[in-house]
């Protein structure tokens, strides 16, 4: 019924703008409107039959081999949505920046189909060529664009339903489009926001490649995101801004103009972090965001586009980072996996409770990967590391001018992004208790309303939650409202910390294949498995795949790593590990807030300043610990 509804709408306006030369507002979306005017503007026959023959053979493979690094590049996701797109008939389609497509993947039926309206390597589908469709709208547009059945210029192409999106390069230019396409008659309801989500994959390796060995500095409110697709990340040529992906200029507040224009000190208050570290950095908006800078290494590679893909690898193998790590799973927490992906699928909600470094996050992306959202998106919010003064409007969203410092263009917000998806509340045993209640009420009724006021929008969610701390505690102390409590512990699964695992020992060599050491290749002797299996981990999983990735890097190709592989600090042996460092010996004055304020002190001083030891040692995340160390120099 909606699609017949839509259907009418679209054939009015092309009645009113065709036949009558009227402007069909509120029919058509000002973008689908600004695409009709240029090729009416450039001489374009709605009602004639486009003639789009694909290029030659030999000059198709000539442009293939000159976009090779992109295609190479592009492959995985590619073939992640045709995974997808093999199920619902529909197709896959990357171009050159021109339009021209260079590969397409999909349904067979359907691409008998597409034939008629030439979907197929060779053919351009920039708007001079083929009028308003989601590729050369979107090269135009600069962003991504749906085109739905009659939006497009052409009436042969009604039979379509395209979603694109442009490929940017670190300095902004269009590198290539991906899109999407399926017969309008069964629009896909999540096709942009998984070619979004596909191009944000793409963006970011593309990063990696053009300023592998470079100073990149990564920034995002959640430290939990940093080392994801999701991060910002940054190049400084000479204290200037030489490239950024669109996630920092979100951040920042700045388009691709200003790339080779802004200074550093116009864009942080604060000094950079040590290479290989993670700080936090106050923005010169005032807005606090978690920074890692990439350590220095010899080989820089002069940053460009796309660096092919045949130039030689590094002789030692790169250590995976554990993205799909169902291989570490043992049949236990598998087979609850598996229980708690069909809670999931009936919208049950999941609680995740284990101390920090289990696995938590982990678990909660497998437990996506297996559901029957597999193919949206999945939104991490971390409830401790959000600033407090701007957790609603990131997790809300707000109109443009809701408040000071608001984004001009407002901001949908993370509980909208997970439409349709799976939403992760990470660290909910931390959020401030005069949050709850809302959120509470938008995980009951199921819509979203942005500061500043607007109409309530309607979210489709999944969710999974997750907290280091005994939230029934929590409840019964007050701290943690007993309603919200009740909505998300429907069903829970408890992660064991590392030293209650049934054999340590097993779990060591699963995660050190699981990292690609059969690859590299390298071997632990059996006494440094025994050492490690030995010892307490209070960082748990994290921290012991902290300490095997540096194992695997300082190693020698071929070799049986010992104990005197190990990094420094970490060759003490196991009986002479300890846990958290005791507090100075003596009776201690002072209320509960004080209480807290020298243990903080004390362990930051046993740790050196080490953040992230600290916050291991003290059984909080690192991000509470940074927010009480800020609230401590607020005077609150």
């Amino acid at each position: 019924m909606r699609h017949n509804v839509m259907s009418e709408s679209i054939d009015t306006a092309r009645r009113r703008f065709f036949d009558d030369g009227a402007a069909p507002r509120g029919l058509v979306s000002d973008t689908i409107l600004a695409s009709w005017r240029r090729c009416l503007e450039q001489g374009l026959v709605a009602s004639a039959r486009p003639s789009l023959m694909p290029v030659e053979r030999r000059a198709l493979g000539e442009m293939q081999e000159r976009h090779e690094a992109l295609r190479r590049l592009c492959r995985p996701e590619l073939e992640a949505l045709y995974a997808s797109a093999n199920q619902a008939g529909s197709i896959v389609v990357l171009t050159a920046p021109d339009g021209f497509i260079l590969d397409a993947l999909g349904d067979p039926d359907f691409l008998d189909k597409a034939a008629r309206v030439s979907l197929r390597p060779g053919v351009p589908w920039s708007e001079q060529s083929t009028g308003t469709n989601a590729i050369g709208t979107a090269l135009v547009e600069r962003r991504s664009v749906e085109v739905r059945g009659a939006e497009h210029y052409y009436a042969p192409h009604r039979v379509l339903s395209c979603s694109a999106s442009p490929i940017f390069d670190p300095q902004g230019r269009v590198v290539g489009v991906l899109d999407l396409s399926g017969h309008a008659s069964v629009h896909h309801l999540h096709a942009l926001g998984m070619v979004q989500l596909a191009v944000e994959q793409i963006e970011h390796r593309l990063f990696e490649c053009a300023f592998d060995g470079a100073d990149i500095v990564r920034i995002q409110p959640d430290p939990a995101l940093i080392g994801t697709a999701r991060e910002g990340m940054l190049v400084f040529e000479g204290h200037r801004l030489a490239a950024a992906n669109r996630h920092a200029l979100r951040l920042l507040g700045l388009d691709w103009s200003e790339l080779g224009k802004r200074r550093y000190d116009e864009l942080f208050a604060s000094a950079l972090p040590v290479p290989g570290s993670v700080a936090s950095m106050r923005c010169q908006t005032g807005d606090m965001v978690h920074a890692r800078r990439d350590p220095q290494r010899s080989r820089i590679v002069v940053p460009g586009t796309v660096r092919s893909p045949r130039e030689p690898s590094p002789p030692k193998q790169a250590i995976r980072p554990l993205r799909a790590p169902a291989t570490v799973f043992d049949a236990q927490l598998d087979a609850a996996i598996e229980r708690q992906v069909r809670l999931l699928d009936a919208d049950i909600t999941v609680l995740l409770q284990g101390e920090t470094g289990t696995g938590k996050e982990v678990v909660a992306r497998e437990l996506h990967r297996r559901s029957a959202r597999s193919g949206a998106p999945f939104v991490a919010v971390n409830c401790a590391s959000l600033p407090e003064a701007l957790i609603e409007s990131e997790l809300f969203g707000h109109l443009p001018g809701a408040f000071t410092g608001a984004r001009r263009e407002g901001a949908p917000g993370l509980l909208r992004e997970a439409h349709g998806g799976v939403l992760f509340l990470d660290e909910l045993g931390d959020m401030p208790l005069s949050l709850q209640s809302r959120l509470l009420r938008v995980l009951q009724e199921r819509e979203v309303t942005p500061l500043g006021g607007g109409r309530a929008h309607a979210i489709d969610v999944r969710v999974i939650a997750a907290t280091h701390r005994q939230l029934q505690q929590s409840v019964d102390r007050g701290e943690f409202r007993a309603d919200l409590y009740f909505r998300v512990a429907q069903s829970v699964l408890h992660l064991p910390p590392l030293r209650e695992h049934p054999d340590v020992g097993e779990t060591v060599r699963r995660l050190w294949t699981a990292l690609g050491a059969e690859q590299v290749p390298m071997r632990l002797a059996p006494e440094l498995v025994r050492e490690l299996a030995a010892r307490r981990w209070p960082g748990n999983v994290r921290e012991l795949v902290g300490v095997l990735r540096s194992l695997m890097a300082l190693g020698t190709v071929g070799a049986t790593l010992t104990m005197d592989d190990l990094p420094d600090g970490w060759r003490r042996p196991a009986s002479d590990a300890s846990g958290p460092p005791a507090l100075a010996a003596g009776p201690v004055a002072g209320n509960l807030h004080d209480l807290e304020a020298q243990a903080i002190d004390q362990v930051l001083a046993a740790c050196r300043g080490n953040m992230a030891a600290a916050a291991r040692k003290l059984g909080i995340s690192r991000s509470t610990l940074y927010r009480r160390l800020e609230a401590r120099q607020r005077g609150e």
